[in-house]
């Protein structure tokens, strides 16, 4: 197994389709997903120093690689005379997570104030700049929701485009509602643990200008079955699925540790179609 190790040559903090992403993602290690723009974290694995300013994160699921830090990251928070966080769980993780914070409370004698949103697919959170949190279902072997981040806009109805630019921002100065339709635009989506189940599955991954999706085996040392039974995505799956990705960019996370940098992006040179390669970048962050 390749060991990990910093790597000062990998940047964590990328831009994507315009967004901002500082993360790092390495299956069954940790996996914390921040977009500074947006405010918004996922997941915090063991909580890296750069994820303590955030102040809202959404957990996919619990497993400790993604839930581990959260208690650190809390106290970290008060220590540092931080706001409390605000932390978004799905519904089947709500009462185990109360229980979680209970324990420490008694073993660390503090507070650990924070607050504690329940979300299900369906459901929304807004967010800062008027955008919204929205999750969605992917299957894991553990429950798991992926979130996308939204906004919504004003599109002008097609009946009045013809006009003039000042007769428009007059109807508008005026209060004239019926001249736009309000649009929802995905701008992030992040799949957590999944199965590749979930890009046919939910129109959002597809769609999303910068999807984040776990590709956790690349090559025979795991095969696509067994990757499956781990609730896991398979390189060659995801090829199989080239033609469905509209995104703008994929950042590919979750990568094992088995595998090295260099091994990582030799994979996806000749695993991927050059349609999908071309949009694609791996996380390589924290990886030897």
């Amino acid at each position: 197994m390749a060991a990990i190790r910093a790597n000062l040559h990998t940047p964590r903090m990328l831009q994507l389709a315009g967004i901002d992403v500082e993360a790092v993602s390495i299956g069954g290690v940790e996996t914390c997903i921040d977009l500074p723009g947006f405010k918004v974290a996922f997941d915090l694995g063991r909580a890296p120093d750069f994820a303590v300013s955030r102040e809202t994160v959404a957990f996919t699921h619990a497993h400790v690689d993604h839930l581990s830090g959260v208690v650190w990251h809390c106290a970290t928070r008060a220590l540092r005379g931080m706001r409390p966080p605000r932390y978004v769980i799905g519904r089947e993780n709500e009462a185990a997570f109360r229980e979680l914070f209970e324990v420490w409370r008694k073993l660390d004698r503090s507070e650990l104030p924070h607050e504690l949103v329940v979300l299900s697919p369906g459901e929304e959170l807004a967010l800062e700049g008027g955008r919204f949190l929205r999750p969605f279902f992917a299957p894991h072997r553990a429950p798991c929701q992926g979130y996308a981040v939204w906004s919504r806009r004003s599109k002008l109805k097609p009946e009045f485009r013809a006009l003039a630019p000042d007769e428009i921002a007059r109807r508008r100065a005026a209060g004239d509602a019926g001249l736009f339709d309000v649009v929802e635009v995905p701008e992030v989506a992040f799949s957590g643990d999944t199965l590749i189940d979930v890009v046919e599955r939910e129109e959002v991954v597809r769609k999303a200008r910068l999807l984040i999706l776990e590709v956790t085996f690349l090559d025979e040392r795991v095969s696509v079955e067994k990757a499956r039974a781990s609730g896991h995505v398979h390189l060659k799956e995801l090829a199989q699925h080239a033609e469905r990705f509209e995104n703008e960019a994929i950042l590919l996370t979750h990568f094992s540790p088995r595998y090295t940098r260099e091994e990582i992006l030799v994979a996806l040179d000749r695993g991927l179609p050059e349609s999908l390669r071309a949009r694609a970048t791996p996380l390589l962050a924290g990886r030897g």
